[in-house]
């Protein structure tokens, strides 16, 4: 007697585990939250922690994590800051301390929030939802409200609301850079892009009393907090250019583009996270 040797089973590739920031700058409530996240979703990854907006922002775009949860009053950059830059490229949830008022609007599911300190019952429904949105192939029959993505016109119209409730400082309207053993005062609407390596930032300028480049110490990622967010735009991570000075956006390939500037013979890379800027009509 013979028997038919059994067909293997198909290979299931294992799962990747989600991953997440948290980002608070206060320590108390950033351990409580991520003692409580351990508690309610055991398999999610914490990548990065942050204290401040620009810490979490810049760690964004080191690790591209899917969930975001972030406190809305940060040094820097505020949650709501960092939210419009990731621009609905992770799940954000918003952790805050006061009642704000608009946060009733995050019911309707275009974000989530959680109010500090964090109450398990609440964390347990937003990672319901979160894993509804992440996990799910398809969308349930019978979806929970909040569990679709957001609309991302709706997301940063919410967003853009709820920045007003944020005080910000004034954008950085002046900048002191080395040229040499001068110290020169560049106006911001003067430069054409920022580019930074390790040690320095470096600025490109073209103004009134001539062109040229000069080095200061403030990282990039601290710089961006400064700017006029309507002028400069982040378009790589060590890269952020006045738009002004923008004469074309390139796409070399489906992964790679380039900028081309007004006047000026060299280009400027642009990341895949920031290619959405030049979708074109």
């Amino acid at each position: 007697m013979s028997f038919a040797t059994p067909s293997p089973l198909p290979h299931t590739p294992p799962v990747a585990p989600l991953t997440a920031l948290v980002a608070d700058d206060e320590e108390a409530p950033r351990e409580q939250l991520l003692a409580a996240l351990k508690e309610a979703w055991p398999s999610l990854q914490i990548v990065a922690v942050a204290s401040n907006g620009v810490d979490a922002w810049d760690s964004f775009l080191e690790h591209e994590p899917a969930v975001c949860f972030l406190d809305i009053r940060m040094p820097g950059l505020s949650g709501i800051d960092v939210a419009r830059r990731i621009d609905g490229r992770a799940a954000v949830v918003f952790a805050t301390a006061y009642g704000d008022h608009a946060l009733a609007a995050f019911d309707a599911g275009a974000v989530d929030y959680l109010m500090k300190p964090v109450d398990p019952e609440r964390l347990a429904q937003t990672v319901l939802r979160l894993r509804q949105r992440l996990q799910a192939p398809t969308a349930p029959a019978t979806p929970t409200p909040g569990a679709a993505l957001p609309d991302p016109a709706m997301l940063q119209n919410l967003l853009a609301q709820l920045a007003g409730q944020t005080r910000r400082a004034p954008p950085l309207q002046v900048l002191q850079a080395s040229v040499g053993r001068e110290v020169k005062l560049i106006r911001s609407d003067e430069v054409v892009y920022f580019e930074s390596d390790s040690r320095y930032t470096r600025i490109v300028f073209d103004g009134s009393h001539g062109a040229g480049d000069a080095l200061i110490r403030t990282p990039l990622k601290e710089l961006l907090a400064q700017l006029d967010e309507q002028l400069f735009w982040q378009v790589h991570r060590s890269v952020i250019v006045n738009q002004r000075h923008i004469a074309s956006a390139v796409r070399v390939d489906e992964g790679h583009m380039h900028l081309t500037l007004r006047g000026r013979p060299e280009t400027l890379p642009v990341s895949r996270h920031f290619q959405g800027l030049f979708k074109g009509q």
